[in-house]
């Protein structure tokens, strides 16, 4: 019997031509499996090291994408704010020209209006140069009537300062006359009335309303002035009325002083008309008389001297108003050219005033 070496000789086996086969050891098998093993490891290590080469490059590069991709990030938004200010100054450029168009439209609606009116306001200066020259035509004929009205207004003037001149002529000849009579001028004046003033004793005593002897010369003078002036028609035709009023002072009651200064300025009437074989009766219609009392002092009733001034008779001369009306209408009378061309008189456009 051949002696089996252990372990190499158990792994022989007889074949089917019966050569010995050869099966490996437990040994070479876990040699050969660390071998694989080794090179696998080997080769996971320079696939790791292939690996973490390129991870370090892919994270390197992904940094510097990660860095590029911020800073795009970051320029991204810088450009969005730059967007959205340019969008900002967008509106707002739209909006400053939808109002601009606006404010367009609206200067065109001026402007159209103002065409408008200055359409209408070359038709209303046409129509005023017409106006214009109408009126320089009336103005032609106005200056024509106002050289005649001023022809007219000198006549008037003229013919109002001999009314005047003759009012006070006859007081002048009156005053002249009684101071003439009676030697002085103390008792007889014109007033600023325009009236003859005779203090109360040229023709009366104190309290009485008989005409004293002494004053009929002066009354004679009166009777004579009057007649001679009343006796001219071209005097005559400018006198309403001759008044004689008595006054008194405001001593006493004052319901005896009417009485009494009406008694006395029927007194001086009465003479007048009676006296000098009546030569005024026939002008009687001229004469009149009243008596006002205390009523109108032309001095304070506080002294005598005032007292004596309040007691008087006073004569008025009065115009008549138609005299002078109708020199008045006379120059109202003068024909006013019309704008319209026609011809009116002032009368008559004064009486159209006066009826509105």
């Amino acid at each position: 019997m051949k002696r089996q070496h252990a372990g190499r000789s158990a792994g022989l086996v007889n074949t089917d031509t019966g050569e010995q086969g050869f099966w490996p050891s437990y040994a070479d098998m876990m040699s050969a499996v660390a071998l694989i093993l080794f090179f696998l490891m080997l080769l996971s290590y320079i696939q790791n090291l292939i690996t973490g080469n390129d991870l370090q490059n892919t994270q390197e590069v992904l940094s510097t994408t990660r860095d590029e991709l911020l800073l795009a990030q970051d320029e991204l938004l810088i450009a969005q704010d730059k967007l959205d200010a340019l969008q900002i100054r967008l509106d707002d450029t739209v909006m400053q020209v939808q109002e601009a168009e606006a404010e367009l439209n609206l200067v065109q609606l001026d402007l159209d209006k103002a065409k408008t009116a200055l359409s209408d306001q070359e038709k209303e200066l046409a129509g005023q140069k017409e106006t214009i020259s109408k009126q320089q035509m009336l103005i032609d004929r106005q200056e024509d009537y106002l050289a005649a009205a001023n022809e007219e207004l000198v006549e008037m003037r003229g013919q109002m300062q001999a009314i005047a001149v003759l009012r006070l002529s006859i007081l002048e000849q009156i005053e002249e006359s009684i101071v003439k009579i009676m030697g002085s001028n103390a008792k007889v004046s014109i007033g600023e009335n325009g009236n003859i003033i005779l203090g109360e004793g040229v023709f009366f005593d104190v309290g009485s309303s008989a005409i004293k002897a002494e004053s009929r010369p002066v009354l004679n003078q009166l009777i004579k002035v009057f007649s001679e002036f009343l006796a001219d028609d071209e005097n005559a035709r400018y006198i309403d009325s001759i008044v004689i009023s008595g006054h008194t002072d405001s001593t006493g009651k004052a319901d005896a002083n009417r009485k009494l200064s009406t008694d006395r300025a029927n007194s001086v009437l009465s003479y007048l008309l009676t006296g000098s074989n009546a030569a005024l009766d026939k002008y009687a219609q001229y004469f009149c008389a009243a008596g006002y009392g205390a009523t109108r002092p032309v001095a304070e009733n506080t002294t005598e001297e005032g007292r004596s001034q309040n007691r008087r008779i006073e004569i008025s001369i009065i115009l008549k108003d138609e005299s002078v009306m109708e020199i008045v209408e006379e120059y109202l009378a003068l024909e006013l050219p019309e704008a319209e061309g026609t011809v009116v008189t002032a009368s008559v456009k004064a009486d159209t005033s006066s009826k509105k």
